[in-house]
C-alpha cells in the first residue's frame, strides 16, 4: 500500500471515529461542565485525585498538556484546576521518566517516535535549565519526559525542573478555561459537537486533497 492510500485510509478511519463521536453526543445524555464539577465537588478530595491520576495518565501519551489545562480550569474552576494541572503533570511526568529508563532507548524510540532522539540530543549533559526551558516553552510534554529518561539527568533534578517548569503555563492555561464556561457549554452541546464535527471532516478532506496532490506533482514523470 503506497502512501497515498496509508494517508487515505487513516483519513477515512479519523472521519469515521468523528461521525461516531458526534452521534454518540446526539444520541447519549452526556453531563455538562457544571454537573461534572459538581459531581467532582462532592467527592471532595477523592474525586480531585482521581481527576489528578487521570491526568497523570494521559499525560503518559501524546495528549496535548495545554488542551488538559484549559479542560481543567473549565471543569474544575481556577484552584482545583491548578491542583490538577500542576501535580498530574508532575506524576505523568515522573512516571514517564521511570518507563524511559526501565524499557531503554529502542523501546521508547518506538513508543514515543523518532522525535523523541533529537529532544534527548538537546538535553543530554545540560541538566536543570534545558529541562526547564522545556517544561516552559511548547515542547510536547511527554517528548520532553521520555527523553529527559534516556539521559543522565538526575531525578531530584528532573522533578524540579518538571514542577517548577509546569506551573506558568498551568496558571495561565487554567484560569483561560475557568473564565470559558459559557464557549464550553456551546462546544459540548449537540449542535457544537456537530459544527465541530463537520469542520474536522472539511480539514480532513483538504489535507487528502492536498497530500495527493503534492504527490503527483512530485511524482516523476516518464
Amino acid at each position: 500500500m503506497g502512501r497515498v492510500a496509508r494517508a487515505g485510509v487513516r483519513a477515512a478511519v479519523l472521519a469515521a471515529l468523528v461521525v461516531t463521536a458526534v452521534v454518540v453526543v446526539l444520541v447519549v445524555d452526556l453531563p455538562s461542565a457544571d454537573a461534572v464539577r459538581d459531581r467532582v465537588e462532592g467527592t471532595g478530595a477523592v474525586g480531585l485525585a482521581l481527576v489528578t491520576l487521570g491526568v497523570a495518565l494521559a499525560l503518559l501519551g501524546p495528549v496535548p498538556r495545554t488542551a488538559l489545562s484549559l479542560l481543567l480550569g473549565a471543569v474544575l474552576g481556577f484552584w482545583a484546576g491548578v491542583v490538577a494541572s500542576v501535580v498530574g503533570a508532575v506524576l505523568g511526568g515522573l512516571a514517564a521518566f521511570g518507563l524511559s529508563r526501565v524499557l531503554g532507548r529502542e523501546a521508547v524510540t518506538r513508543l514515543a517516535g523518532p522525535r523523541v532522539v533529537a529532544v534527548d540530543r538537546a538535553l543530554t549533559g545540560r541538566g536543570f535549565v534545558p529541562l526547564l526551558v522545556a517544561r516552559v516553552m511548547p515542547v510536547p510534554f511527554s517528548l520532553t519526559s521520555y527523553a529527559a529518561g534516556l539521559t543522565g539527568v538526575p531525578l531530584g533534578t528532573y522533578t524540579a525542573a518538571t514542577a517548577l517548569g509546569v506551573v506558568p503555563g498551568s496558571v495561565l492555561q487554567v484560569a483561560v478555561g475557568a473564565s470559558a464556561g459559557p464557549l464550553l457549554g456551546w462546544a459540548t452541546s449537540p449542535g457544537g459537537l456537530l459544527v465541530e464535527g463537520v469542520v474536522v471532516l472539511l480539514l480532513v478532506a483538504g489535507g487528502v486533497v492536498w497530500w495527493r496532490r503534492r504527490r503527483s506533482r512530485s511524482a516523476p514523470t516518464s
